[in-house]
């Protein structure tokens, strides 16, 4: 039988571990009892004491006031928010609380979602009986700051935005200063807000109850006609945004509390960095160039066309003479039509995408192991793990969210490993940091492994039931020169001795793996590595344990899962299978190729040698984050006809031959599947600016203009073409999907998989694969010349090549790319702080400016790729992972003058 308390007399069913404002706010009403400084996810603090209410042990009993917030429900209490003498206590401290705020709060018709306001409102305070306690009208107010501003005349001192910036992201900026009457929030050292360390998620300002901390868009003071909610364009965590319309504009975007994902949690590109949608940079109408300079077109001309030089070049070719490279920023339906018209309506599989130039060594290694390329757990199952590894990436930076709960989990003791060249902020709170060479990933591997077989600290069990091929990978292992291993790596034995056994001793351990990890001619090595790290251990079908790839776009996963790649069609099936091949035609109602196409780099191979005529990019600007740009660049202007989708002039977009104005994220619908499987709901938040159309729509009506029976563009009608195809798609419905979304596989009855391969692996049993550490031809055949080695990351602020990013306040945090190097280095050089660096490579050279730095070792060099002014791609080379062809831009020989 269930346990039960009473409100007001009336009983209700108690649940474990809640307090009695949850229980109230449960099982009788939200409004029953006002709350200041309680929030949704930040712990019960019990300052203010406006959530207090009479507690009894029996009905008419004698009772005792208690803070609702922080005081647990116990069974049969009987609990009365609304007493006489609650009432009246609660009236009494907010007007305490006013004597610290400015007392036109009371009257003030701007500020209609101050929560002191409504708290007053609702208690009954109409005038303040006593003198107001500070003068805070002469605080000034800090507008330092692109998006965060100050105005700490109205804060009360409720503390919630030093706990959000402490619970949430983790960061300590905010905290409270002085006593009494001169207690006060200060930032850092009592500085502003730019010059603090502050990160501009955004937690304090939505946390906030007064507008004492705000955001420039004064999202406290602006009622939106709606707010709806759709899924970020930036990284791969998948977060979901509150986004505030009015006047068809979008205002503001904040965090909804009950998200799965982010859970009131955002990073600066999310939450601030989306005034880009309307810049005025946006191409409106579509672009033909003739005799070398663009001229605008309508949409029947650029269609026609298209259309026409596709159908000449197939006729004078063949359908292998033209390529498409989908985007991993558009949505699922979007990447789904993009492959189905390459293939049934131009009739090849030369079909790619992003990931192809980033997590393919994922996928396919994670396929070679265990039979699916994907995530095998969710992210908040960081609350439940003992020790976690970041191998190659950098979350804080570039999957902010995420980072932030590492973060959190490492300052609450649970063991931290990371494997990086660079000392990352997560590094700074790793127990381990094996700050290896760039390129030698599969050498520390074997050596972490080494440690792990020796120690004997292995899951036999597991091995044994589920697993094959561990007796020829334990003695490939035990063969290893560990001296040598630790020369290759300049990773001390011992460090890594100790990180493998703290791995392999935790209870549960979850691994996450970036860029750093396949951007390498071993990716695909490191991947089955680190895969067979977690079947060693027995790390795989249970919560708390995972491999999980973070994931750098917000759709690499779902542009993978749409069959956007030239081996698999939809649903990850070969196309080269007789059964498989048949299966699409039978759906597509079209004759389609059976042979493998061309990936990324082999299409611009083709290009230069006149194989490839013509190619079809949406959303990439492959100019500028491509390998060897220079090279791109050839390859693209040998083409006879470069048709890009784009939202602005890129790089890339230049050298089309037809430009055709795409809708951005906010002004489409479709679904987005983030880096732990999770598909979610895209809603169009405005509608696309003149001249543009969405890129579904847009390749839907190119289907039609050359033939194909496409029906017209609609993301829910294109889901349910795709649940009929994909299998793993299978039980997804626009509608079943809901707020948070469902994790693949999901069934026909709408259930989900949080967790992968709890039972058995999709290939039966997991396979474990002995490697061999290569050294990297690009050092092998360059070293002596190029002593250095550039590695390549991502920088918070911005995004890839800086498109979106660079058309926002973002620029004015940070302005410019800058290169790395170690005070040795530096001082050798006679290279000082800020210094214009000339940074050469066998491709070519770029000048960037140098920042003095101990995050790299000596000989390492490190940048972002941000900024079209340096083009560091110029200088990466065409180098690949040996299976994949996923390009190597963490390694790359350079000098320096």
């Amino acid at each position: 039988m269930n346990k039960i308390a009473y409100i007001n007399d009336q009983p209700y069913a108690i649940q474990k571990g809640e307090s009695i404002l949850q229980f109230v706010k449960r099982s009788h009403s939200d409004k029953l009892i006002p709350t200041l400084c309680d929030t949704p996810h930040l712990k019960p603090f019990g300052a203010c004491r406006v959530c207090s209410v009479d507690v009894a042990l029996e009905q008419d009993g004698p009772a005792k006031v208690m803070a609702s917030c922080h005081t647990p429900v116990s069974e049969g209490i009987y609990i009365y928010p609304s007493s006489e003498r609650i009432l009246k206590l609660r009236k009494n401290i907010i007007e305490l609380v006013l004597t610290n705020h400015p007392l036109d709060c009371l009257t003030c018709e701007v500020n209609n979602n101050c929560e002191l306001q409504e708290v007053a409102a609702r208690v009954g305070v109409r005038d303040v009986r006593y003198p107001v306690g500070k003068d805070n009208l002469n605080r000034t107010r800090d507008l330092s700051h692109p998006y965060m501003t100050s105005d700490l005349s109205k804060c009360i001192n409720c503390s919630r935005c030093v706990r959000a910036c402490d619970e949430v992201q983790g960061m300590f900026v905010l905290s409270m200063a002085g006593r009494g009457f001169e207690s006060r929030v200060i930032k850092g050292m009592d500085t502003s807000f730019i010059e603090s360390s502050c990160v501009s998620c955004g937690a304090c300002a939505q946390a906030c109850p007064t507008s004492a901390i705000s955001d420039v868009y004064e999202s406290k003071s602006i009622i939106a006609d709606e707010k709806i909610r759709t899924i970020c364009t930036y990284c791969g965590v998948g977060c979901n945004l509150e986004v505030a319309v009015k006047d068809e504009k979008v205002r503001f975007i904040q965090a909804p509390w009950d998200s799965k994902v982010n859970s009131g949690h955002l990073c600066l590109k999310g939450r601030f960095a989306f005034s880009f949608y309307n810049h005025p940079d946006r191409i409106r109408t579509p672009f033909i160039k003739k005799n070398g300079v663009f001229v605008e077109a309508n949409w029947d001309e650029a269609y026609d066309f298209i259309a026409s030089e596709l159908n000449r070049i197939i006729k004078k070719n063949d359908p292998d003479h033209i390529a498409g490279i989908s985007s991993a920023r558009c949505p699922n339906e979007e990447n789904y039509l993009m492959q189905k018209f390459m293939r049934a309506v131009i009739g090849t599989n030369n079909i790619d995408n992003c990931a192809r130039v980033c997590h393919s060594p994922t996928a396919l290694g994670m396929q070679r192991t265990f039979g699916t390329g994907a995530a095998t757990n969710s992210i908040d199952d960081i609350k439940h793990t003992d020790c976690i590894l970041v191998f190659g990436a950098n979350p804080t930076d570039a999957h902010p969210v995420t980072g932030a709960k590492i973060k959190q989990a490492a300052m609450k003791d649970t063991t931290l490993i990371v494997i990086d060249p660079r000392k990352t902020e997560l590094a700074r709170y790793a127990h381990y940091h094996l700050q290896l060479k760039p390129g030698t990933n599969v050498a520390l591997m074997n050596l972490f492994f080494y440690y792990i077989i020796k120690e004997d600290l292995i899951d036999t069990s597991f091995i044994e039931q589920r697993t094959e091929g561990f007796e020829e990978f334990k003695q490939h292992i035990l063969s290893q020169n560990i001296d040598e291993l630790e020369s290759i790596t300049g990773v001390d034995r011992n460090l890594v001795h100790e990180a493998a056994i703290a791995y392999a001793s935790a209870k549960n351990a979850m691994s996450f793996h970036g860029l750093g990890a396949t951007e390498n001619s071993q990716g695909t090595s490191t991947v089955m590595l680190i895969a067979n790290l977690a079947m060693i251990t027995g790390n795989i079908g249970l919560p708390g344990v995972s491999v999980n790839p973070l994931r750098g776009q917000n759709n690499v996963q779902g542009a993978a899962d749409m069959g956007c790649q030239p081996n698999q069609g939809a649903g990850y099936l070969d196309v080269t299978n007789d059964e498989i091949h048949a299966l699409y035609e039978d759906f597509y109602g079209a004759k389609l190729p059976k042979h493998i196409g061309y990936n990324i780099p082999q299409m611009y191979e083709a290009a230069l040698q006149d194989k490839l005529k013509a190619m079809w990019i949406i959303g990439e600007n492959v100019v500028q984050t491509d390998s060897n740009s220079q090279m791109v660049i050839r390859a693209l202007s040998k083409l006879e006809l470069l048709v890009v989708q784009e939202l602005f002039m890129t790089e890339t977009a230049r050298l089309a031959t037809v430009i055709l104005p795409a809708a951005s994220f906010l002004e489409k619908e479709g679904t987005f599947t983030n880096g732990e499987r999770r598909v979610q709901r895209v809603n169009r938040v405005v509608n696309p600016l003149s001249g543009t159309r969405p890129d579904g729509q847009i390749i839907t009506e190119i289907m039609q203009r050359m033939g194909y029976p496409q029906p017209d563009y609609s993301a829910q009608n294109v889901l349910n073409e795709i649940a009929q195809i994909v299998p793993f798609f299978k039980g997804i419905t626009w509608q079943n999907l809901g707020k948070n979304g469902l994790q693949w596989p999901v069934a026909d009855g709408g259930g989900d998989t949080p967790t992968l391969h709890e039972e058995n692996f999709k290939r039966g049993k997991g396979a474990f694969y002995k490697q061999t550490y290569k050294e990297t031809s690009e050092l092998q055949e360059h070293s002596k010349d190029y002593p250095f080695i550039i590695t390549t990351n991502r920088g918070l602020e911005h995004y890839n090549s800086g498109a979106m990013t660079r058309r926002t306040p973002n620029e004015q945090i940070v302005t410019e790319d800058v290169l790395l190097i170690h005070p040795d280095d530096a001082k050798e050089y006679s290279i000082n702080n800020g210094d214009m660096v000339c940074v050469e490579s066998p491709r070519g050279k770029t000048d960037i400016k140098a920042r003095i730095s101990t995050a790299v070792k000596k000989g390492i060099l490190s940048t972002t790729f941000h900024f079209s002014e340096v083009m560091i791609n110029n200088l990466t080379s065409d180098v690949c992972d040996s299976d994949t062809q996923c390009p190597e831009y963490k390694v790359v020989a350079a000098r320096i003058r």
